[in-house]
């Protein structure tokens, strides 16, 4: 009897990964129904699926477990395993990730892939040395420009009161001299109400949430940018996990990336059609406003670069090769 027993804790003992299972908690500052959520929930149920139980993945949605601003520091300090960051909010402790705020330069989602594909080198070299490691990135749906008047070109916006939410909607304004008007989201419907704003760049998507049309008609598809969500791991959390583990997750990423950017596509055009079905005139962006725009992007993009040094060369002048 005893000879079978230590027999049996022996076996028990040459495997132990069968009986133990890895617990992560991901945090978000998202709603749960955000289709970034939803993406980030499938992308946790197929890690579970593919590694056989050994690395669960609890997410927690909502600033619910960390408040969004602090998620990529308390990722890096181990207080999460995992998060989900905007990159454009990420600019002051990491530069090279304002690059997708650099408006009017990035005008399709093609063009969003492509300028992730030159920018990720940067943020993993960024990222590690910060003790993370980026999984995917998606982005939000395209900002277009809501207008209470048709607009043709660039100067049709001069005098007209925009919504600005930070520096460089401030300068959008500035630059076409149109007049900026603070504007925070959940205020929007009062100030369109009130007369305060005649205009603003934002997404279809933000534009459907807020029922715009009650004081806005046009709605012109700029493209101006497309903010990206990232999905990060802690490092040492992800170096600690056995191989056939990494390489699950590392699959499992490349595949929510893929979806993330098609739900993107569909809720930009199911955003757009709402906003028809509600009497607003959806139309592409004029001749000469793209002109206009383009040339303000080229600056933009140019300051940026300047303010960033060569982490930001290695993005943009390449971008501006393969256009």
């Amino acid at each position: 009897m005893k000879i079978l027993l230590i027999a049996a804790l022996a076996a028990a003992a040459g495997q132990p990964c069968l009986a133990q299972s890895l617990q992560w908690r991901l945090a978000t500052g998202y709603r749960a129904e955000s289709f970034h959520t939803q993406n980030i929930l499938q992308f946790a149920r197929e890690v579970e699926a593919a590694t056989q139980g050994r690395l669960k993945i609890e997410v927690a949605a909502n600033n619910s477990l960390v408040k969004l601003a602090e998620i990529p520091k308390a990722v890096a300090a181990g207080k999460v395993q995992a998060g989900e960051a905007i990159m454009s909010g990420m600019g002051k402790d990491l530069p090279i990730a304002g690059a997708d705020g650099v408006p009017f330069v990035v005008g399709s989602y093609e063009a969003v892939q492509k300028l992730w594909q030159l920018q990720r080198p940067g943020i993993e070299r960024e990222f590690a040395k910060q003790g993370l490691k980026p999984l995917y990135a998606v982005p939000w749906p395209p900002q277009g420009l809501y207008t209470n008047k048709p607009i043709r070109e660039a100067r049709d916006l001069a005098g007209l009161k925009m919504r600005t939410y930070n520096p460089t909607t401030v300068r959008i304004a500035e630059l076409v001299g149109a007049q900026p008007v603070d504007v925070p989201m959940v205020q929007v419907g009062q100030a369109l109400a009130e007369g305060r704003m005649d205009a603003m760049i934002t997404s279809a998507v933000t534009g459907v949430e807020n029922k715009v049309w009650g004081g806005l008609k046009h709605y012109y598809e700029l493209n101006a940018w497309f903010p990206k969500n990232i999905v990060f791991v802690n490092a040492r959390a992800f170096a600690d996990l056995p191989p056939g583990v990494q390489q699950a997750v590392l699959r499992g990423a490349a595949d929510a990336e893929k979806r993330g950017f098609a739900a993107s596509r569909e809720a930009a055009t199911n955003a757009t059609g709402e906003l028809r079905r509600n009497g607003m005139k959806v139309e592409p962006m004029p001749f000469e406003l793209a002109r206009d725009l383009r040339r303000l992007g080229e600056r933009f993009s140019r300051e940026w670069v300047a303010s960033v040094g060569h982490a930001a060369n290695d993005i943009f002048i390449p971008f501006y090769d393969l256009r």
